[in-house]
């Protein structure tokens, strides 16, 4: 058995014991386990344990969630890169910036006939949303129509109340003569 070990080691040929000693495979918590003094220090240890594995499972999601989140950040890094681009000037190498000088474009001017066009590009926002393009989203419209709703309510009190025309900009002495003296309750009467 000695000449067979001799053997190997000689040849270079080495075999480890994985299973003689398992302090490899196990963490170091567990290969030297502490031993507690008290009841309520191993409680504590237990509950501390017991609470990184709530948060490593709260921190671990389903793949729905981590393709989501992957995907949003794709698109921002996206759109970064397209606002990036954007805003850079266009290099005196390009054939079109070439075509725009031999018709007598200086940079930093604004086109049209007399320069009085814009100077600056249009903005540009990126929309991600499937909506069309004239469509907003329906909280902001929800929000414009309760804002319009509460304007009216008010401005019907002070025409009730105060008799007080905000359009005309006249308190008058009785409702009769709001009546008669005010063509009508919106700004488009007026």
């Amino acid at each position: 058995m000695a000449e067979l070990a001799q053997n190997r080691s000689a040849n270079g040929e080495e075999d480890d014991d994985y299973m003689g000693d398992l302090s490899h495979f196990l963490p170091p918590e567990a290969s030297n386990p502490p031993k507690p003094s008290s009841k309520k220090v191993s409680s504590n240890a237990t509950l501390f344990v017991q609470s990184s594995k709530k948060k490593k499972k709260a921190k671990t999601l389903n793949w729905q969630e981590q393709r989501k989140l992957e995907r949003e950040r794709k698109q921002e890094e996206e759109d970064e890169q397209t606002l990036a681009r954007i805003d850079a000037p266009i290099p005196q190498s390009n054939v079109g910036f070439k075509l725009l000088k031999q018709m007598g474009y200086t940079p930093g001017s604004a086109l049209g006939k007399e320069g009085s066009g814009r100077a600056e590009p249009v903005g540009l926002e990126i929309r991600r949303s499937r909506a069309g393009i004239g469509r907003e989203d329906p909280r902001k419209e929800k929000r414009k129509r309760e804002e319009m709703k509460d304007l009216q309510d008010i401005l019907m009190k002070l025409r009730e109340e105060h008799r007080y025309c905000l359009f005309c900009g006249f308190q008058y002495e009785s409702m009769e003569s709001l009546l008669s003296n005010c063509p009508g309750t919106d700004e488009d009467d007026h």
